[in-house]
């Protein structure tokens, strides 16, 4: 279709198995972080490593709050309350909603998905939340929009991953994607490329924008399998450009680039 419309074409989160196909279309190939997979039938909250998920758990349970999977025919029915959250959550971000590989709020959208939620069983009140991803086949459960509100105890989300982790093992699911790590992975040496010098140093640089480091402790806590993800550029598409509008898309427009 870009072929046909005189466009030039990329192809954003390539995953490794299809790198043959883009290498055969002449695309150029360059790295943007790593994916983050958790082997669920290996996984266990055992051992000195899962200390903390252990703790944040039992200290969820101690002080009273549930986790709960709401199927989607209940969604709007807490619909108010995940708005809330929400926008607790961006106020205390900086740029905008995110968009395209991200998950918004949208009340339209959200209401097609199952919802993990950790909540107070006293109150009712909801402090954390996340919309799921059921592969076919039970292959992959992963998840798409999470928030928690502010005001929130600190253990709220690594409680609410521990259980959801805990629950897609129960329900026979092979793999939870803990999503990707943007510029996790890229090396800096002298037989690099400059993308990936370029991309190395605003990882180890660049927290004042983006928390890459952070990101990728956190779900280095599951002990995942890490695999690398791509965008694959058609040829003679201009790099440094596509690379701009794919930030501009995620972004949700110039103004949350900027």
């Amino acid at each position: 279709m870009a072929d046909r419309l005189g466009k030039r074409s990329a192809f954003y989160a390539v995953w490794e198995d299809y790198l043959p196909a883009y290498l055969d279309l002449g695309c150029t190939l360059l790295k943007i972080g790593e994916v983050a997979r958790i082997d669920l039938a290996r996984f266990s909250m055992e051992g000195a490593e899962r200390k903390g998920l252990r703790y944040a758990r039992s200290k969820a349970q101690r002080d009273g709050y549930v986790f709960e999977i709401v199927a989607r025919e209940n969604v709007p029915a807490i619909l108010g309350q995940l708005r809330r959250i929400s926008d607790a959550w961006l106020s205390i971000k900086s740029g905008d909603e995110k968009a395209f590989a991200l998950g918004r709020f949208d009340e339209a959208y959200l209401s097609n998905f199952d919802h993990a939620v950790l909540r107070h069983s006293q109150t009712g009140n909801i402090v954390a939340f996340a919309n799921l991803f059921q592969g076919a086949g039970k292959q992959e459960l992963s998840i798409d929009l999470m928030r928690y509100d502010p005001g929130a105890p600190a253990f709220a989300m690594d409680a609410l991953f521990a259980e959801l982790v805990m629950w897609g093992k129960a329900e026979g699911f092979a793999w939870f994607s803990l999503g990707a790590a943007p510029l996790s992975g890229m090396q800096a040496h002298r037989l690099s490329t400059a993308w990936n010098r370029v991309g190395n140093y605003v990882y180890e640089h660049g927290n004042q924008f983006y928390h890459f480091e952070g990101l990728r402790a956190f779900k280095q806590k599951f002990d995942p399998v890490w695999s690398p993800n791509y965008i694959a550029i058609s040829p003679g598409a201009n790099a440094p450009r596509i690379l701009y509008e794919v930030n501009r898309l995620i972004s949700g427009g110039l103004k949350g680039l900027i």
